[in-house]
Protein backbone atom coordinates (compact mmCIF):
# COMPACT_ATOMS: atom_id res chain seq x y z
CA UNK A 1 0.00 0.00 0.00
CA UNK A 2 1.47 3.67 -0.51
CA UNK A 3 2.91 5.05 2.53
CA UNK A 4 0.73 8.34 2.33
CA UNK A 5 -2.59 5.92 2.04
CA UNK A 6 -1.13 3.66 4.63
CA UNK A 7 -0.62 7.26 6.92
CA UNK A 8 -3.70 8.78 6.55
CA UNK A 9 -5.61 5.53 7.48
CA UNK A 10 -3.43 4.47 10.62
CA UNK A 11 -4.51 8.44 11.67
CA UNK A 12 -8.23 8.26 10.55
CA UNK A 13 -9.56 5.02 10.95
CA UNK A 14 -9.05 4.76 15.04
CA UNK A 15 -10.95 8.08 14.69
CA UNK A 16 -13.46 6.57 13.06
CA UNK A 17 -13.52 3.50 15.37
CA UNK A 18 -13.90 5.33 18.14
CA UNK A 19 -17.01 7.69 17.08
CA UNK A 20 -18.48 4.82 16.60
CA UNK A 21 -18.20 3.57 19.85
CA UNK A 22 -19.35 6.60 20.65
CA UNK A 23 -22.70 6.75 18.91
CA UNK A 24 -23.25 2.77 20.28
CA UNK A 25 -22.42 3.96 23.75
CA UNK A 26 -26.11 5.74 24.43
CA UNK A 27 -27.82 5.03 27.18
CA UNK A 28 -31.25 2.81 27.56
CA UNK A 29 -30.12 0.38 24.55
CA UNK A 30 -31.22 -3.00 25.48
CA UNK A 31 -28.59 -5.40 26.42
CA UNK A 32 -29.12 -7.83 23.66
CA UNK A 33 -29.64 -5.53 20.91
CA UNK A 34 -26.56 -3.48 22.04
CA UNK A 35 -24.20 -6.40 21.71
CA UNK A 36 -25.83 -6.97 18.49
CA UNK A 37 -25.63 -4.14 17.17
CA UNK A 38 -21.76 -3.83 18.62
CA UNK A 39 -20.66 -7.85 17.11
CA UNK A 40 -21.40 -6.36 13.68
CA UNK A 41 -19.55 -2.93 14.18
CA UNK A 42 -16.56 -4.33 15.58
CA UNK A 43 -16.64 -7.17 12.78
CA UNK A 44 -14.03 -5.03 11.09
CA UNK A 45 -13.97 -3.89 7.54
CA UNK A 46 -11.97 -1.62 5.59
CA UNK A 47 -14.04 1.82 6.53
CA UNK A 48 -14.09 2.47 3.01
CA UNK A 49 -16.99 4.53 3.13
CA UNK A 50 -16.16 6.99 6.08
CA UNK A 51 -12.50 7.03 4.92
CA UNK A 52 -14.28 8.54 1.64
CA UNK A 53 -15.70 11.37 3.54
CA UNK A 54 -12.64 12.28 5.44
CA UNK A 55 -10.89 12.34 2.18
CA UNK A 56 -12.65 14.66 0.12
CA UNK A 57 -12.46 17.09 2.92
CA UNK A 58 -8.80 16.18 3.47
CA UNK A 59 -8.02 16.66 -0.34
CA UNK A 60 -9.94 20.19 -0.39
CA UNK A 61 -7.74 21.63 2.53
CA UNK A 62 -11.05 21.92 4.55
CA UNK A 63 -11.91 20.75 7.77
CA UNK A 64 -15.41 20.11 10.01
CA UNK A 65 -15.69 19.13 13.68
CA UNK A 66 -18.76 17.46 12.22
CA UNK A 67 -17.26 15.02 10.05
CA UNK A 68 -16.19 12.16 11.99
CA UNK A 69 -20.08 12.03 13.04
CA UNK A 70 -21.21 12.10 9.06
CA UNK A 71 -18.79 9.52 8.54
CA UNK A 72 -19.83 7.36 11.15
CA UNK A 73 -23.45 7.79 10.05
CA UNK A 74 -22.51 6.42 6.33
CA UNK A 75 -20.73 3.11 8.16
CA UNK A 76 -23.74 2.17 10.46
CA UNK A 77 -26.08 2.33 7.23
CA UNK A 78 -23.23 0.14 5.30
CA UNK A 79 -23.45 -2.11 8.29
CA UNK A 80 -26.76 -2.74 8.70
CA UNK A 81 -27.41 -3.58 4.96
CA UNK A 82 -24.81 -6.26 5.56
CA UNK A 83 -26.82 -7.51 8.20
CA UNK A 84 -30.25 -7.55 6.53
CA UNK A 85 -28.27 -9.31 3.30
CA UNK A 86 -27.66 -11.83 5.36
CA UNK A 87 -30.73 -12.63 6.89
CA UNK A 88 -32.03 -16.31 5.42
CA UNK A 89 -34.34 -14.23 3.52
CA UNK A 90 -32.26 -12.16 1.85
CA UNK A 91 -28.80 -14.18 0.89
CA UNK A 92 -28.66 -16.35 3.85
CA UNK A 93 -25.12 -16.28 5.02
CA UNK A 94 -23.66 -18.40 7.62
CA UNK A 95 -19.98 -15.84 7.61
CA UNK A 96 -19.07 -12.12 7.02
CA UNK A 97 -15.77 -10.90 7.13
CA UNK A 98 -14.82 -14.72 8.77
CA UNK A 99 -16.88 -14.50 11.47
CA UNK A 100 -20.65 -15.63 11.95
CA UNK A 101 -23.24 -13.28 10.74
CA UNK A 102 -25.40 -11.84 13.04
CA UNK A 103 -28.90 -13.53 12.92
CA UNK A 104 -26.44 -17.13 13.19
CA UNK A 105 -25.05 -15.54 16.69
CA UNK A 106 -27.95 -13.30 17.69
CA UNK A 107 -30.94 -15.32 15.93
CA UNK A 108 -33.32 -13.49 12.55
CA UNK A 109 -35.01 -11.38 15.23
CA UNK A 110 -32.88 -9.60 16.74
CA UNK A 111 -30.55 -9.14 13.68
CA UNK A 112 -33.22 -8.00 11.80
CA UNK A 113 -34.10 -5.44 14.76
CA UNK A 114 -30.20 -4.60 15.06
CA UNK A 115 -30.05 -3.85 11.65
CA UNK A 116 -33.73 -1.76 12.07
CA UNK A 117 -31.99 0.70 15.12
CA UNK A 118 -28.13 1.56 13.25
CA UNK A 119 -30.28 2.75 10.09
CA UNK A 120 -32.14 5.35 12.69
CA UNK A 121 -28.78 5.95 14.53
CA UNK A 122 -27.39 7.20 11.15
CA UNK A 123 -30.24 9.54 10.96
CA UNK A 124 -30.02 10.83 14.93
CA UNK A 125 -26.26 11.41 14.09
CA UNK A 126 -27.41 13.59 11.43
CA UNK A 127 -29.70 15.24 13.65
CA UNK A 128 -27.18 15.88 16.20
CA UNK A 129 -24.88 17.83 13.76
CA UNK A 130 -23.53 21.13 15.57
CA UNK A 131 -21.28 22.85 13.58
CA UNK A 132 -22.99 22.61 10.22
CA UNK A 133 -25.01 24.84 9.21
CA UNK A 134 -28.95 23.93 8.76
CA UNK A 135 -29.51 23.87 5.50
CA UNK A 136 -26.35 21.74 4.74
CA UNK A 137 -27.29 19.54 7.46
CA UNK A 138 -30.92 19.04 5.49
CA UNK A 139 -28.87 18.44 2.58
CA UNK A 140 -27.10 15.72 3.64
CA UNK A 141 -30.26 13.66 5.44
CA UNK A 142 -32.01 14.35 2.28
CA UNK A 143 -28.76 13.17 -0.09
CA UNK A 144 -28.75 10.32 2.76
CA UNK A 145 -32.00 9.09 2.72
CA UNK A 146 -32.43 9.13 -0.98
CA UNK A 147 -29.02 7.03 -1.15
CA UNK A 148 -29.88 4.62 1.04
CA UNK A 149 -33.59 3.97 0.67
CA UNK A 150 -35.92 3.30 -2.27
CA UNK A 151 -34.43 5.43 -4.91
CA UNK A 152 -30.89 3.82 -3.91
CA UNK A 153 -29.42 1.07 -2.03
CA UNK A 154 -32.53 -0.52 -1.24
CA UNK A 155 -33.71 -0.52 -4.96
CA UNK A 156 -30.54 -2.04 -5.58
CA UNK A 157 -30.72 -4.78 -3.37
CA UNK A 158 -34.58 -5.29 -4.88
CA UNK A 159 -32.76 -5.30 -8.52
CA UNK A 160 -30.07 -7.62 -7.23
CA UNK A 161 -32.40 -10.34 -6.21
CA UNK A 162 -34.92 -10.03 -8.84
CA UNK A 163 -32.25 -10.51 -11.22
CA UNK A 164 -31.30 -14.05 -10.00
CA UNK A 165 -31.42 -17.02 -11.87
CA UNK A 166 -31.34 -14.94 -15.11
CA UNK A 167 -29.07 -13.55 -17.31
CA UNK A 168 -29.12 -9.84 -17.29
CA UNK A 169 -27.84 -7.28 -20.13
CA UNK A 170 -24.83 -5.52 -19.11
CA UNK A 171 -26.78 -2.34 -19.05
CA UNK A 172 -29.16 -3.99 -16.09
CA UNK A 173 -26.14 -5.07 -14.03
CA UNK A 174 -24.86 -1.49 -13.95
CA UNK A 175 -28.08 -0.47 -12.87
CA UNK A 176 -28.08 -3.10 -10.33
CA UNK A 177 -24.41 -1.81 -9.02
CA UNK A 178 -24.90 1.86 -9.34
CA UNK A 179 -27.60 1.43 -6.77
CA UNK A 180 -26.93 -1.75 -4.46
CA UNK A 181 -23.33 -0.35 -3.87
CA UNK A 182 -22.71 2.98 -5.39
CA UNK A 183 -25.42 5.02 -3.60
CA UNK A 184 -23.66 4.71 -0.93
CA UNK A 185 -20.51 5.16 -2.22
CA UNK A 186 -21.45 8.16 -3.93
CA UNK A 187 -23.06 9.51 -0.85
CA UNK A 188 -19.86 9.55 0.61
CA UNK A 189 -18.12 11.55 -1.93
CA UNK A 190 -21.22 14.16 -1.80
CA UNK A 191 -21.44 14.68 2.39
CA UNK A 192 -17.49 15.27 2.33
CA UNK A 193 -18.04 17.65 -0.73
CA UNK A 194 -21.15 19.33 1.75
CA UNK A 195 -18.88 19.96 4.51
CA UNK A 196 -16.02 21.29 2.78
CA UNK A 197 -18.20 23.79 0.55
CA UNK A 198 -17.05 22.40 -2.31
CA UNK A 199 -17.89 24.51 -5.46
CA UNK A 200 -20.66 23.45 -8.16
CA UNK A 201 -17.36 21.68 -10.95
CA UNK A 202 -15.79 20.58 -8.22
CA UNK A 203 -19.25 18.76 -7.07
CA UNK A 204 -20.27 17.74 -10.33
CA UNK A 205 -16.38 16.20 -11.09
CA UNK A 206 -16.72 14.48 -7.63
CA UNK A 207 -20.33 12.65 -8.78
CA UNK A 208 -18.51 11.61 -11.61
CA UNK A 209 -15.63 10.10 -9.68
CA UNK A 210 -18.36 8.57 -7.50
CA UNK A 211 -20.01 6.93 -10.04
CA UNK A 212 -16.96 5.74 -11.79
CA UNK A 213 -15.39 4.10 -8.43
CA UNK A 214 -18.68 2.94 -7.42
CA UNK A 215 -18.95 0.76 -10.68
CA UNK A 216 -14.99 -0.15 -10.34
CA UNK A 217 -15.79 -1.26 -6.74
CA UNK A 218 -18.39 -3.86 -7.53
CA UNK A 219 -16.36 -5.12 -10.79
CA UNK A 220 -13.32 -6.04 -8.54
CA UNK A 221 -15.87 -8.01 -5.93
CA UNK A 222 -17.06 -10.04 -8.66
CA UNK A 223 -13.71 -10.51 -9.89
CA UNK A 224 -12.62 -11.52 -6.28
CA UNK A 225 -15.73 -13.90 -5.91
CA UNK A 226 -14.31 -16.19 -8.62
CA UNK A 227 -10.69 -15.42 -8.15
CA UNK A 228 -10.02 -15.06 -4.36
CA UNK A 229 -10.46 -17.89 -1.88
CA UNK A 230 -12.72 -18.41 1.25
CA UNK A 231 -10.10 -16.98 3.70
CA UNK A 232 -9.31 -13.79 1.84
CA UNK A 233 -13.02 -12.91 1.71
CA UNK A 234 -14.36 -13.88 5.00
CA UNK A 235 -16.79 -15.40 3.42
CA UNK A 236 -17.43 -18.33 0.48
CA UNK A 237 -15.52 -17.76 -2.58
CA UNK A 238 -17.85 -17.85 -5.72
CA UNK A 239 -21.32 -17.32 -3.91
CA UNK A 240 -22.53 -15.28 -6.68
CA UNK A 241 -21.78 -18.51 -8.96
CA UNK A 242 -24.07 -20.46 -6.62
CA UNK A 243 -26.66 -17.85 -6.49
CA UNK A 244 -27.19 -17.84 -10.22
CA UNK A 245 -26.27 -13.89 -9.95
CA UNK A 246 -25.42 -12.33 -13.25
CA UNK A 247 -21.97 -10.56 -12.73
CA UNK A 248 -19.23 -8.82 -14.94
CA UNK A 249 -17.09 -12.48 -15.22
CA UNK A 250 -20.03 -14.11 -16.17
CA UNK A 251 -21.02 -11.55 -18.50
CA UNK A 252 -18.13 -10.62 -20.27
CA UNK A 253 -15.47 -13.28 -19.06
CA UNK A 254 -11.98 -12.29 -16.41
CA UNK A 255 -10.37 -10.53 -19.07
CA UNK A 256 -13.60 -8.43 -20.01
CA UNK A 257 -14.06 -7.89 -16.07
CA UNK A 258 -10.59 -6.32 -15.62
CA UNK A 259 -10.86 -4.30 -18.49
CA UNK A 260 -14.27 -2.82 -17.79
CA UNK A 261 -12.51 -2.33 -14.66
CA UNK A 262 -9.78 -0.54 -16.00
CA UNK A 263 -11.65 1.64 -17.99
CA UNK A 264 -14.15 2.88 -15.18
CA UNK A 265 -10.93 3.09 -13.00
CA UNK A 266 -9.56 5.64 -15.79
CA UNK A 267 -12.50 7.53 -16.05
CA UNK A 268 -12.70 8.12 -11.88
CA UNK A 269 -9.08 9.58 -11.92
CA UNK A 270 -9.67 11.74 -15.48
CA UNK A 271 -12.69 13.46 -13.11
CA UNK A 272 -10.27 14.00 -10.25
CA UNK A 273 -7.08 15.59 -12.68
CA UNK A 274 -10.16 17.89 -13.92
CA UNK A 275 -10.48 19.59 -10.47
CA UNK A 276 -6.92 19.08 -9.62
CA UNK A 277 -6.96 16.37 -7.66
CA UNK A 278 -4.84 14.12 -9.90
CA UNK A 279 -1.93 13.51 -6.82
CA UNK A 280 -5.12 13.19 -4.02
CA UNK A 281 -6.10 10.96 -1.42
CA UNK A 282 -8.68 10.19 -3.20
CA UNK A 283 -6.80 8.61 -6.25
CA UNK A 284 -4.87 6.44 -3.61
CA UNK A 285 -8.20 5.27 -2.19
CA UNK A 286 -9.74 4.44 -6.10
CA UNK A 287 -6.30 2.80 -6.26
CA UNK A 288 -6.76 0.60 -3.49
CA UNK A 289 -10.16 0.13 -4.22
CA UNK A 290 -9.38 -2.07 -7.29
CA UNK A 291 -5.85 -3.54 -6.26
CA UNK A 292 -7.63 -5.01 -2.99
CA UNK A 293 -7.62 -8.48 -2.63
CA UNK A 294 -10.35 -9.03 0.16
Amino acid sequence: MNETLRAFMDEKIPEIERELMNQLAKSDIPDVLHESMTYSVEAGGKRIRPLLVLAVLHDLDSDSADALRVAASVEFIHTYSLIHDDLPCMDDDDFRRGKPTNHTVFGEDIATLAGDAMQAMAFQALAELRETNVSDALELVGLLAKASGAQGMVKGQVLDMKGEQRVLPLAELEEVHIHKTGALLSYCIEAGAVLAQATEEQRTQLRRFSKNIGLAFQIQDDILDVTATTEQLGKPANSDTSSEKSTYPSLLGLDGARAQLKERHEEALDALQSIGLGNSVLQLLADYIIERNM
